[in-house]
């Protein structure tokens, strides 16, 4: 067979290869699921949100943005130490509270010179400082089927369970468990703990 050489203006076009076009509607369909998918996650279990007020610091500040995960709940309860995202009393038109789970169910709860006691054991690792209200922990509560307890790590600066208007946050109210929060001021990117 002879060589060509020099430029030629003439030469066949190659025809699309089967092969090939089967590679390429394959990376096209496995993209799209991709796609799907991911908007199916985002849309039943991530949510976006930003806390309101400095009754979470040092853990969260005022205007970070989170994610939540809005499926967790559904096939587990919350669990003491959980950072959790309500609506008080189920109030729609109130905006998203942000509280730590101090209490589950069949908890009981009391404050005495500043301290949180969960079924008498003193709880001090989530506050950066002293109770200095303690609300209607006063007197010592056992919470009922589906009632948590929440309190904001800025104890002092927090409207939670404590107070009579939001008081005990029931199952049905509860949006989602806070998962990731987003960078802010002096905080990191990074998981809620």
């Amino acid at each position: 067979m002879a060589r060509r050489k020099g430029l030629t203006f003439y030469q066949k076009k190659k025809k699309l290869n089967m092969i090939l076009l089967r590679e390429i509607v394959s990376w096209m369909f496995w993209i799209f699921v991709s796609i799907f998918l991911a908007i199916v996650v985002v849309y039943c279990v991530g949510m976006k949100t930003s806390v309101i007020g400095a009754s979470m610091e040092p853990s969260l500040y005022n205007g970070q943005s989170i994610f939540l995960n809005r499926l967790i709940y559904k096939v587990s309860s919350p669990k003491a130490g959980d950072v959790i995202v309500f609506l008080p009393n189920g109030n729609e038109k109130s905006h998203y509270y942000v509280k730590r789970v101090v209490g589950v169910p069949g908890d009981t709860l009391y404050i005495r010179n500043g301290v949180l006691y969960v079924n008498d054991e003193a709880v001090e690792e989530y506050f950066n400082d002293r109770i200095a209200e303690a609300g209607v922990l006063e007197n010592e509560i056992t919470l009922g089927e589906n009632e948590y307890f929440v309190i904001g790590d800025n104890c002092n600066s927090s409207e939670d369970s404590r107070s009579a208007n939001i008081g005990t946050v029931k199952n049905e109210y509860i949006i989602g468990k806070a998962w990731f929060k987003m960078a802010s001021g002096d905080s990191d990117i990074g998981f809620v703990e």
